[in-house]
């Protein structure tokens, strides 16, 4: 069995620190969603209106759209502005602490874009 290289910093193994509860398991469960990330790119781009964000992420029902930005917005990385205007409206913003997450996941959406077809052709290959 080969062993898991231990983290220069922590003393301890990569696998130990993905354990249930510790910090970097919590972060990784917060973002590691592939809902998540897609609100936070849109989000990315400034403020958004509740509808304009659920037709940019396509696939997700109302119900989980919602379900995610409360917890984002509990977690201190999304805004949620209603403004009293009949109808009513609201709008979501990343707050300082959201788009510094999106800075930290700039290299790995980096990566996803230029390793895409090499990933799409290994896909492909099982497949046959």
């Amino acid at each position: 069995m080969d062993s898991v290289p231990s983290s220069p910093t922590a003393g301890t193994t990569a696998t130990a620190q993905l354990e249930q509860g510790c910090t970097t398991r919590r972060v990784f469960d917060l973002v590691a969603d592939k809902w998540m990330l897609s609100i936070l790119c849109v989000l990315s781009e400034g403020t958004v209106r509740y509808n304009a964000l659920q037709r940019a992420v396509v696939g997700i029902t109302p119900k989980v759209l919602t379900h995610h930005l409360r917890s984002l917005e509990a977690d201190g990385l999304v805004t949620r502005t209603v403004h009293p205007v009949i109808p009513p409206h609201v709008d979501y913003d990343l707050t300082d602490l959201g788009r510094s997450l999106r800075q930290a996941l700039q290299p790995l959406l980096a990566w996803g874009e230029s390793h895409l077809d090499e990933v799409e052709r290994a896909r492909s290959g099982r497949q046959r």
